[in-house]
């Protein structure tokens, strides 16, 4: 992920900065010790050149040991805090031996926010280093020992706490700021990788209840098949024998009787060819589905030429589920299915829209219209089964209807890509 490899970016960076500085004091100290017997013409040192050696040894030993060889005591607040004070207290000597070791005195500060945490040990810290730096900067603790010193003393003193303890704020405050972004990139990443997981999971329980919905829908769709069969081709059948009985019955009428039988038997060829066709919506299988029902709407006009019909796209189309297309193309044939057997319309309107998240399917006609709560006739095998295929994909149906004003059908499903 980005986020890590930032934060991995820092964290290397960082280390390679720290290991530059923590050879920084071994220079330092070598340097001071050549300095020192250059300098004994004009300050001799406190302590004889073997003992100043031992000291110097000492100090990198201590410095080698601690941080160099164990750079995973940095952690440990205690030892860390053991071995700066040693440190501070090793500067203090080098520097009574010769004022020339503030040339090592000042890399103090370098392990002030290596050793220590927190705002005030550190400024206590650099503090301590600022007194010895001052001390080697006026002559070492011989001159500070003679009073007409003090005055320089304390103004090199006072110069050396403030600009000490303020480069120490500014760098604990660095370090905590940076600290502090590194945990949120962390966070960050770590929340990404969540919902990254909660996708995949989302998307396989996705995959999972498609799966469901094609085996419901194999029982669904016989349900439907049989509530057709029985609502129209049944009925369809019945009033075609009816109808050649009649003719049968009275010769004189039997060419009103049989072309009755025939208009009958049409209707029922007609909705029995709907319903096979509604078994698997053969348009989406060459074809997208603003075109698929395009063609659904040219051969129901062609079929019903006393009612016009129309179909509108809105937005930008694009491929859907096919669980998603098959259920809009199949709510659009129930929905003109029901115009032809009961609006008595003479338009009907179709309106695709594609929108951000979902896609709607509007089918609106101007027939006689009805109402529900005393028609369940019409909403038995039609309206219900819409509603249950529309439920099925995560979506809504809404039906409005009044007699005399029309019916308007809305179906409402989520806008799921093929990609998803």
């Amino acid at each position: 992920m980005p986020e890590m490899s930032e934060v991995a970016r820092l964290e290397t960076s960082q280390r390679r900065l720290d290991r530059w500085l923590m050879w920084v004091p071994y220079g330092a100290l070598v340097c001071s010790s050549a300095i020192v017997p250059i300098g004994a013409a004009a300050d001799l040192p406190t302590l004889p050149y073997p003992a100043i050696g031992a000291i110097v040894v000492f100090t990198a030993a201590w410095m080698l040991w601690w941080t160099t060889l164990h750079p995973q005591w940095e952690h440990d607040r205690t030892r860390m805090t053991i071995f700066y004070a040693v440190l501070v207290g090793l500067i203090y000597l080098l520097v009574w031996a010769s004022p020339l070791f503030g040339f090592f005195a000042w890399t103090g500060y370098l392990f002030t926010a290596y050793a220590l945490k927190g705002r005030l040990p550190r400024l206590a810290g650099a503090s301590a280093v600022a007194v010895a730096t001052a001390v080697s900067q006026v002559g070492g603790f011989q001159t500070v020992a003679n009073p007409d010193a003090w005055g320089y003393f304390l103004i090199l003193l006072l110069f050396n706490v403030v600009i000490a303890g303020s480069m120490t704020l500014l760098t604990t405050m660095t370090h905590e700021q940076s600290a502090k972004r590194a945990e949120m990139i962390g966070q960050l990443a770590e929340a990404n990788a969540k919902l990254e997981a909660a996708l995949k999971e989302n998307a396989g329980l996705h995959a999972q209840l498609l799966v469901q919905a094609r085996e419901a829908g194999v029982h669904d769709e016989r349900q439907r098949m049989a509530g057709e069969i029985h609502d129209v081709l049944a009925q369809g059948l019945t009033g075609i024998v009816t109808q050649l009985e009649a003719a049968s019955a009275v010769p004189s009428s039997w060419e009103r009787h049989v072309t009755a039988a025939k208009k009958l038997a049409r209707e029922s060829l007609t909705e029995a060819r709907r319903s096979v066709q509604a078994l698997r919506p053969q348009h989406l299988d060459a074809a997208a589905l603003p075109d698929a029902l395009g063609e659904v709407v040219s051969t129901w006009s062609s079929l019903h030429d006393d009612v016009a019909a129309s179909l509108i796209t809105t937005g930008t189309p694009r491929s859907l589920l096919p669980e998603i297309e098959m259920t809009l193309l199949r709510t659009a044939q129930e929905a003109l299915a029901n115009v032809a057997r009961h609006a008595a319309a003479a338009r009907v309107f179709l309106t695709l829209s594609y929108m951000e998240d979902v896609v709607t399917l509007d089918v609106h006609d101007d027939g006689v219209g009805f109402d529900a709560t005393i028609s369940p006739e019409i909403s038995s095998y039609g309206l219900t089964a819409m509603r249950d295929r529309v439920l099925r994909v995560a979506g809504t149906l809404e039906v409005e209807s009044e007699p005399g004003a029309g019916t308007a059908v809305s179906a409402c499903v989520p806008a799921l890509g093929v990609a998803a």
